[in-house]
């Protein structure tokens, strides 16, 4: 999975800087060394962005289950007064 972002952003970097000559009617390979610097700050942006989604979705899970656990802990703390309730007011 690094791999391929390390590929995807590389390529993404390298697509920006040509086009951004393109757009300015320049070489596209004027000034190799802005590609190659495109190219890193691409494959940095985009295992960033990897590893943001994996922590979104690992805070993602947690509080998905902490919000389970209140929920069953409401849901059965109300049953339980609820129950409570009822025997008080149904004595005999």
């Amino acid at each position: 999975m690094a791999i391929s972002a390390t590929v995807v952003g590389a390529l993404l970097g390298l697509g920006t800087q040509m086009y951004s000559n393109a757009l300015r009617k320049l070489p596209y390979m004027r000034h190799p060394w802005e590609h190659v610097l495109g190219m890193g700050l691409g494959a940095v942006f985009a295992n960033q962005m990897v590893k943001w989604d994996a922590k979104a979705q690992e805070d993602l899970d947690k509080l998905l289950i902490k919000a389970k656990q209140a929920n069953e802990s409401r849901y059965f703390e109300c049953k339980r007064i609820m129950r409570r309730i009822m025997s008080l007011v149904f004595l005999p």
